[in-house]
Formats: structure tokens, sequence, C-alpha cells
């Protein structure tokens, strides 16, 4: 089930500007390691939702999954050949935003190859580019 705020403030929403680096949820916190996004992007829940299923298959149910981003962002779109005015859109489907920076997926309990190989595959499904970054030990 693709994930969604249960309930909103307004139904619609601008639709705003990606700008600059994430400069919060940009490390690993609660796994051992995380997927990094490289660029900016709206990552649908349907995005996120196939990332965690190719994930939790590859892992044989092992480990821990944490999904990092919420999809909180309504995204509407007027259906194709329709004329100009008549109001803007219903929402067609949910949105994160994501900067170059922000971790969207982190695995713990699992060695550093089944990492690798369960990130490589929730990667394909992203629409941006990630690398895989391990949690960096404070002293």
């Amino acid at each position: 089930m693709p994930r969604m705020p249960k309930r909103t403030k307004f139904r619609k929403q601008q639709r705003g500007r990606l700008r600059g680096n994430a400069t919060a949820g940009n490390y690993v916190a609660y796994g051992d390691f995380g997927l990094q996004s490289l660029e900016h992007a709206w990552v649908s829940a349907r995005q996120l939702e196939a990332g965690r299923v190719a994930c939790s298959h590859f892992l044989q149910r092992e480990g821990k999954v944490f999904i990092r981003v919420f999809p909180d962002k309504p995204i509407s779109k007027k259906p194709i050949e329709t004329r100009m005015g008549k109001g803007k859109a219903e929402t067609e489907y949910w949105a994160a935003r994501v900067k170059p920076g922000t971790v969207l997926i982190e695995i713990a309990g699992v060695p550093h190859e089944a990492a690798q190989g369960a990130l490589a595959r929730v990667a394909m499904k992203m629409p941006v580019r990630c690398r895989m970054i391990a949690r960096r030990l404070t002293v």
C-alpha cells in the first residue's frame, strides 16, 4: 500500500522549487547502511513502495528496512486533451521532496554484501542517482 498522509490542511499545493542540498536527514540514523540521493527530485509513493518491496524481497525478510522520506506533497495532473482553464486538477499521486544528500532508505542487521545488493536494487527503482553510505561512528 503506497504511503500518503492521513489528512492534510489543504487538498492542493503549488509546485514550489527544489534548491540546495539536504541539511537534515542526510546521514544514517537508524540502520547500518543507507541509500543517499545525489540529485533533486520528487519521489512518488509508488516508487518508494517498489523500492521497499525490492529490498525486503532481496533480503528474504532478514534485517530491518527504514524508509526515511514520506510522500506528503500532493501532485495534481490534468487529463490529456483537456483545454486550459476550469481550475486546478485533482491529486494524481503523492510525492516526497528529495534533495541531494537526503537518505532515502536505511537497512539494519545485515552484512555489507547483502546491504549492497539490496540497496543496488532499490536504487534502480528510484528516479534519482543514488549512492550507498554507511553509518559513521562518533567518539
